[in-house]
């Protein structure tokens, strides 16, 4: 009996030292993380540090959806395993975000459409190719797309500020 409590305390220290080393905070920039610090204190309604069911209901009630199923925020809350402070928030976020490629992966994705290595691609040509191949976009969707894509002075994608944005976010935004 003395041997499994060992054990079980081996685990249970084993696992508390795993969640301590990965540190969320480092998966973003300051910038960022002051970003997420504001849209967590827009939710956090009652200003307890914890996001809860009427934080949520509030918050979408501000935004104009007064009814939202009891579903739908019990789901919202369940993917937190636990109440939701600033850091498990993050932590959402982050595996939220985490399923984007790294930048280099989608650079060298667009580069096969740069021969020449300049950092942009022919938007018509690229149009073309994402109305005709593979899942292909609908023609609202590839204007959507467009309407946030840098383009240099002729009219050509910058693919090389649209990974950044990709992969960090417009730093456009207000």
């Amino acid at each position: 009996m003395a041997s499994r409590k060992a054990g079980t305390r081996g685990k249970a220290a084993a696992t508390k030292q795993a969640r301590g080393s990965s540190n969320v905070f480092s998966m973003f920039e300051q910038a960022q993380i002051q970003e997420f610090k504001e849209a967590f204190s827009c939710i956090d309604q009652n200003r307890d540090g914890v996001i809860c069911k009427s934080d949520l209901r509030e918050t979408y009630s501000q935004l104009g959806k007064v009814s939202v199923p009891e579903e739908e925020l019990d789901a919202m809350l369940q993917e937190g395993k636990g109440p939701i402070n600033f850091t498990v928030f993050l932590t959402l976020f982050g595996e939220k975000l985490n399923g984007t490629d790294p930048e280099e992966a989608i650079l060298s994705a667009f580069r096969m459409f740069d021969p020449s290595g300049k950092g942009v691609v022919d938007k018509d040509e690229f149009k073309q190719l994402l109305l005709t191949q593979a899942d292909k976009f609908s023609l609202a969707e590839v204007e959507q797309m467009f309407a946030l894509t840098p383009m240099d002075l002729a009219g050509n994608i910058d693919y090389k500020s649209l990974c950044y944005i990709i992969t960090h976010g417009d730093e456009k935004e207000e």
